[in-house]
């Protein structure tokens, strides 16, 4: 049967077959078909190039890491913040909240780390402002809560003034004072825990960007072997085609095809 790239050569097998008359598929002109090496060599690229942007991204994720490791550890140094050595820590700060252990593993040390920072913030500064609190009476109080507790205590020092109890007033300047110094060192207290909190925090953003470079350079290195894997299959593999444009044929002759120099 003439196609359109020439006659189709059928033998009697093909011939017998029903179905054959209906499914003859022909490449047209124009179709380009598509070979192993080619296939290759195109995944290997496109992983080649994908392991490269990948090294890169893991370099920079890991120099950011680095810096921030460097300006913590800078930042943290230049306080000149050392732990109580093991020897003068008391009970109570040994053992206020269950992580309060990491006040004697850091005994003795200076402050460098975001954790150490974590550390002395949550677990000696906030112990030793929970005792003042528990000290002045006003338990579970904060800097900002004590705000309204000065200014309840002022308007009841007036009021006994006012009522000539001068006892009362006494009593209650006192409570006032006690409020107003605590006041003080909740501020000073919450202020440097903000900030070694805070260093704590950017801290762990350089470990989770140490974590991820680490990451990226890991999948570039298995993207760049399986790159170099494809490239010599590509060069050393026997070529074949593994795909092509197809179209389906209608049989000329009454739906029937002829073989080729058939009458």
């Amino acid at each position: 049967m003439p196609g359109p790239n020439g006659p189709v050569i059928m033998d009697d097998q093909t011939l017998s077959t029903p179905a054959t008359w209906l499914n003859i598929r022909l490449i047209p002109k124009g179709v380009r078909q598509v070979k192993r090496r080619t296939l290759d060599i195109i995944f290997s690229a496109g992983g080649a190039a994908l392991a490269v942007l990948l090294l890169v991204l893991g370099f920079v994720l890991i120099d950011q890491a680095n810096f921030a490791d460097d300006y913590v550890a800078g930042e943290l140094s230049a306080q000149k913040i050392t732990f109580a050595t093991e020897d003068k820590l008391t009970d109570e700060e040994k053992n206020w909240k269950p992580g309060s252990s990491c006040l004697t593993e850091n005994a003795g040390k200076l402050m460098k780390t975001g954790k150490q920072a974590e550390c002395y913030a949550k677990y000696y500064i906030a112990m030793h402002m929970d005792r003042s609190a528990k000290a002045a009476g006003l338990e579970g109080e904060t800097y900002a809560t004590l705000g309204a507790v000065r200014t309840d205590l002022t308007a009841q020092v007036k009021a006994a003034k006012d009522a000539g109890d001068t006892a009362k007033a006494e009593t209650l300047q006192k409570q006032l004072d006690s409020a107003t110094s605590l006041r003080s060192t909740m501020q000073t207290g919450e202020t440097l825990r903000g900030l070694l909190l805070t260093s704590y925090g950017f801290s762990i953003f350089g470990d989770k960007a140490a974590l991820a470079g680490n990451v990226c350079l890991a999948v570039a290195a298995l993207l760049a072997l399986l790159a170099a894997a494809g490239f010599v299959h590509a060069f050393m593999a026997r070529d074949r085609v593994v795909g092509q444009g197809a179209v389906q044929s209608t049989p000329a002759h009454g739906g029937q095809p002829r073989p080729a120099g058939g009458s």
